[in-house]
């Protein structure tokens, strides 16, 4: 009996793609055939299938996790899988490849390697035996499924790249030649190299050398040299380790950021908006509640951009994405978490940039909308021991946080230069949360902050937050390297000490007409029924020199009633009043009668004291 298409469980017609019906969502499936036979909702990116064709035999695509790659290599499975030949038309029918099929379509052997299911435990020796177990199950896995193709005996032996090779003397005797696929190629690799346990060594011990990473990959180059393997297609999240195996597999070309593939793993706002209308509809709301969730996904889960240009647009992540879609379907609410729980694990992602050398800086300087992280060109060539212990530059820092989806393209600067941005609230989230478990921890420490916010969030007082961010986390983040960026820490730890998106839509530099305001708090819509006010603050800085005949400890003692009439200080916080009644009028012109709104203005004396 010949091999079956991908989940052979299914059995009569196939529900189509489309979105007439009552959408399901595929949250979590990264399944191609169940999507397309079952009925779930589907963005169609298949018309970039003719594409990547003619982008080369061997590729590489780089995209953050939960950014949908998996099952992009679902789908070229499906199409290229000789044994889904007679399912094409239900799989692919209604889509656009479906439509104008290539030559190539279901006429290879297709075998997939997970690298994220190889166990990083151990040492070198015992994480290439988990290397190869899995390779041999896969090669197991596709002799089962295309034996009656595959001519003689394939010997599947302890060495996997032996089992490989036999594999390829098999498929060399067919018309036919595999294409392999490769998920999260760099997944335990990654696992290794941030691992408290001589994790630096195990990784160089996997990419160095005769290691187990590097053989494969020299393995899978010598294949495609007429040896039964046509094509390559390779996931992963960043360009280190394949910098670390270069030489032994220097024939991949990276599309990662190809223009006309930008959105390949991505939701444009269009697809979203029809989606939520959809939604609305079924859900029987008023129609201009598009609009209120629209906005509410846009600050979320937006602002993504893999071109490095303007052409390439920004896209959603598709994961936030169905999370959001599945909650509504079901509830007709938002989510209270706007955070999925299977992305919060990016914060180790910060940490651990934050863990090398001057990494704090650009973490804590990735929080400025104000001055972006700008770097000349991204940074690609990376390999483990530049990164641990060359000395490291902004940029080069700046370019390993946009390969893990922590910062992204927000545009080009006077000369050119790229800027890099965090793309959404989600992901502020993630670096708010790094700082406060680093400088506010413990459980004392949090009570008091959450106190202080509060009496803010339902009453507009700022004076327990002040206190607290004089007394309690502006002297630690003053001993973190950063005295050169003092509007920046204070703005900062402002923006960390309030932080709630439970209750708020919060942003730094928001764009109010033509001007920005430091730090606004506009309240979620599905949190109006509760006690938030809405709030605005304009900060003003002044350094401790700027105050003639005071020194550090004079400055502490000072009522604060006496600082705020110095001549210094008083015509400052006029200042701040003015820009603040102006973006009160604009806020009001936006939201309405929905605003509740409560404004500050507050001036900060180094790291020291805050007048408001």
């Amino acid at each position: 009996m010949r091999g079956l298409c991908f989940d052979s469980t299914f059995s009569g017609k196939p529900t189509q793609i489309d979105t007439e019906a009552r959408m399901r969502f595929p949250y979590g499936i990264s399944n191609f055939h169940k999507i397309a036979t079952q009925g779930y909702f589907y963005i169609d990116r298949s018309d970039r299938i003719a594409l990547i064709e003619e982008a080369g035999d061997q590729l590489l695509l780089l995209r953050p996790r939960r950014f949908g790659k998996s099952l992009w290599l679902s789908t070229l499975e499906n199409y290229y899988d000789l044994a889904c030949a007679e399912s094409f038309d239900q799989l692919f029918g209604s889509l656009a490849i479906g439509r104008a099929p290539t030559a190539r379509r279901n006429s290879y052997f297709v075998m997939k390697w997970n690298f994220s299911t190889v166990d990083p435990m151990g040492d070198a020796e015992e994480i290439r035996g988990a290397l190869y177990r899995h390779i041999n199950a896969e090669i197991a896995s596709t002799i089962s499924k295309y034996g009656d193709w595959l001519p003689g005996t394939v010997e599947i032996q302890d060495d996997a790249l032996t089992s490989f090779r036999s594999l390829l003397a098999a498929v060399s005797q067919t018309p036919h030649r595999l294409y392999l696929l490769i998920d999260e190629y760099d997944n335990f690799a990654n696992e290794v190299l941030v691992s408290r346990d001589r994790g630096e060594e195990r990784y160089n011990a996997l990419v160095g050398g005769e290691g187990a990473i590097k053989t494969v990959f020299k393995a899978i180059k010598a294949a495609a040299e007429g040896r039964g393997l046509d094509r390559v297609f390779i996931t992963g999240v960043s360009p280190v380790v394949m910098a670390d195996i270069t030489s032994g597999y220097n024939v991949v070309e990276d599309i990662s950021l190809e223009p006309e593939l930008a959105d390949l793993c991505g939701f444009h706002e269009s697809e979203i908006a029809a989606v939520l209308g959809q939604l609305i509809a079924e859900c029987k709301l008023p129609t201009e509640q598009t609009a209120e969730a629209l906005a509410m996904m846009r600050s979320f889960y937006n602002g993504y951009n893999f071109a490095l240009c303007p052409e390439g647009g920004q896209i959603y992540n598709p994961t936030l994405a169905l999370y959001f879609f599945k909650h509504f379907a079901k509830r007709c609410s938002y989510p209270e978490e706007m955070l999925d729980n299977n992305l919060a694990m990016d914060r180790n992602r910060i940490e651990y940039i934050a863990g090398l050398p001057n990494g704090e800086a650009v973490v804590t300087a990735a929080l400025d909308r104000g001055e972006p992280l700008t770097v000349e060109q991204l940074e690609r060539r990376f390999g483990v021991d530049r990164m641990l212990h060359a000395p490291q530059t902004e940029g080069f820092l700046a370019s390993l946080l946009y390969f893990f989806g922590v910062l992204t393209y927000g545009g080009r600067g006077l000369l050119r230069h790229l800027e890099l941005v965090i793309p959404n609230l989600v992901v502020r989230k993630l670096y708010v949360e790094r700082i406060q478990e680093s400088l506010l921890p413990g459980y004392t420490l949090d009570r008091e902050r959450r106190a202080a916010c509060v009496r803010f969030y339902s009453e507009g007082d700022l004076e327990p937050v002040c206190r607290f961010i004089e007394q309690r986390f502006l002297p630690v983040f003053d001993n973190r390297d950063l005295r050169w960026s003092n509007e920046l820490v204070v703005k900062t730890a402002f923006l960390v000490t309030l932080f709630d998106d439970l209750g708020y839509i919060m942003d730094s530099e928001t764009a109010v007409g033509r001007g920005y305001c430091d730090l606004s708090m506009i309240v979620r819509p599905d949190a109006r029924r509760y006690g938030f006010l809405d709030q605005v603050i304009e900060f003003k800085h002044l350094k401790l020199a700027d105050l003639p005949g005071l020194d550090s400890e004079t400055l502490a003692e000072l009522p604060r009633e006496q600082l705020r009439a110095r001549p210094e200080i008083a015509p400052l916080l006029a200042e701040a009043e003015a820009q603040l009644t102006v973006y009160r009028r604009r806020l009001e012109d936006i939201y309405g009668e929905r605003l509740n709104l409560r404004t500050h203005a507050v001036v900060c004396i180094g790291l020291l004291r805050c007048v408001w």
